[in-house]
């Protein structure tokens, strides 16, 4: 089977980024800015010969999308496997909250407990299992194409650990910025890393948040 191109791109930026606001799968839209970035990365991919576009069905994951497949006349395939991870009673909340009000989740959350699942939440494992399902599925349907997938934070950082095998409780070192490009290559054998956290399209207004 030949193997297929993937471009990875985190959504724009949302007012809840900028408060580091917890969204997890609470349908957030983008701001200004976001809306911005998602402009910067469709005029940065004009160029591509992208077959398809999938996105999260969420809202800030859609409209960034919306920018890139707008300008070619592609459809969107939204795909609820691209979610972020489900944040349960953290969403909606400020990192200072969760550490004020459930300090003792609040640990196990930070020190990347892998079966830890905040309350009505995922655990980091059934959301590993959630995205790399997910992702080889809709790789494997594009041999010898290029596709792009649109989703969060959390989605980009279990695709970059499943391309370089890391842990999952390892500390990340690589960037999770909004809007920027991240390039996979994908065969039967898995995911390989060909570059990541590009965003010479953006002049400023990034930001890297952990979570979205």
């Amino acid at each position: 089977m030949e193997s297929t191109r993937v471009i990875a791109v985190r959504h724009g930026e949302t007012a809840w980024n900028v408060d580091t606001r917890i969204q997890g799968q609470l349908d957030i839209e983008l701001n200004d800015t976001g809306l911005w970035q998602a402009r910067r990365v469709g005029k940065a991919l004009e160029e591509e010969p992208i077959a398809a576009i999938y996105a999260s069905d969420l809202a800030r994951a859609r409209q960034t999308a919306e920018a890139i497949a707008g300008p070619r006349g592609l459809p969107i395939t939204t795909d609820s496997g691209l979610r972020e991870r489900a944040f349960g009673i953290f969403e909606g909340r400020t990192f200072a909250d969760i550490d004020a009000e459930t300090p003792d989740q609040a640990r196990l959350w930070r020190t990347r407990d892998p079966e830890f699942a905040p309350d009505g939440g995922e655990s980091l494992l059934t959301f590993r299992s959630r995205v790399t399902s997910t992702a080889h599925r809709i790789a494997a349907q594009h041999p010898g194409e290029l596709v792009v997938m649109v989703a969060h934070g959390g989605v980009m950082d279990v695709l970059y650990r499943d391309a370089t095998g890391q842990e999952l409780q390892a500390p990340r070192t690589w960037e999770l910025s909004n809007a920027a490009i991240n390039r996979l290559l994908w065969t039967p054998q898995g995911f390989t890393l060909v570059g990541w956290a590009d965003t010479r399209h953006l002049s400023d207004g990034v930001l890297d948040e952990t979570t979205v």
